[in-house]
């Protein structure tokens, strides 16, 4: 097998191709052969060592895998080798084959692809869970949804176009407007214009009740002037790399509710909560109702590049890694 690996965090470009044996599953492990990895955001600040998690050099980033069970470790229950599965992990992803826990392994369905697996996972589940179970998104409510022609913010679009929800958009340029339109937006706005007057507008002047912010800094600051009464801000992330503060006689004033989505605290305190958003997305990926967009796919040996394309702001929707 090989990996891709970081040996000092200066970014993806220092990224080299590393061989090392096949890995043999202990207790409660799992050995997939990687078929397609998923590049996220925070990839790229892994490699920059900018990231909440800081393993010690070398190691591979990479936390979304789709492939194949070779092999299973003793007292692994309910997966089998030769099955079609995908798998979340903290880092380590970049390579031709992986061994996950147990628990982290879940099989896709049949009409689901490698590549589409690979996208499916966080982006996905932090959608379903920031709407669903931390801001209770209702059919019929406005949802302003940010950054919305990148990976988390396309799959927030889509989940909340299927929970019945009006989804208003924003992202930069016209072809990424026409992107988020596509896949369930009902208005997109542009996010270098007035966005925050749009919005208003078009809620005859209530503003957004949820709002699912992964972009923060100034973004975070204007959303709270386009919340309804009552709104839901979901805090998803800080792509801008500002960390926002938050004006409190706002949240007074118009009763609004500011709420974290933390993944990976779902993985360790929720487990059987991610489970039910994973079996729902499943569903709705059957019904034809959300369908992962990757952007563009690399060969795993460019995985430097394929960062360097989400740095830029180039890509939309996913970028997967194919060994």
């Amino acid at each position: 097998m090989y990996a891709m690996v970081v040996r000092a965090p200066v970014g993806p470009g220092a990224l080299e191709r590393v061989e090392a044996p096949d890995p043999v599953p202990g207790p409660g492990q799992v050995l997939v052969d990687v078929r397609a990895c998923g590049c996220n955001f925070g990839d790229l600040l892994i490699t920059q060592g900018k990231y909440q998690l800081r393993p010690e050099p070398p190691f591979s980033p990479g936390s979304e895998v789709c492939g194949v069970v070779r092999e299973v470790g003793p007292g692994v229950a309910g997966i089998a080798a030769g099955q079609r599965v995908f798998a979340v992990l903290p880092w380590g992803g970049y390579a031709s084959a992986v061994l996950a826990p147990a628990a982290a392994v879940v099989g896709i369905p049949d009409a689901m692809t490698f590549v589409e697996g690979a996208a499916f996972g966080v982006a996905y589940q932090t959608a379903w869970l920031a709407l669903v179970d931390r801001a209770h998104t209702r059919a019929g409510e406005t949802v302003l949804v940010h950054g919305a022609a990148g990976g988390v913010g396309l799959a927030a679009v889509e989940v909340a176009a299927a929970l019945g929800a009006r989804v208003v958009a924003t992202a930069r340029g016209e072809d990424k407007l026409a992107l988020v339109r596509s896949r369930g937006a009902t208005l997109a706005c542009d996010s270098d214009g007035d966005w925050p007057a749009i919005v208003r507008a078009a809620t005859d002047g209530a503003g957004a009740d949820v709002v699912y912010d992964p972009i923060g800094g100034e973004t975070f600051e204007q959303s709270t002037r386009a919340l309804a009464f009552g709104g839901r801000l979901l805090v998803i992330g800080f792509a801008s790399g500002d960390i926002p503060t938050l004006r409190m006689n706002r949240v007074l004033l118009k009763n609004i509710a500011v709420v974290g989505l933390n993944w990976g605290a779902y993985r360790d305190e929720h487990p059987e909560l991610l489970a039910a958003a994973t079996a729902e997305l499943f569903a709705l990926h059957a019904a034809g109702r959300i369908r992962p967009l990757v952007s563009s796919t690399w060969p795993l040996v460019d995985a430097g590049r394929a960062l360097e394309e989400i740095a830029s702001r180039r890509s939309t929707g996913k970028v997967v890694l194919i060994p």
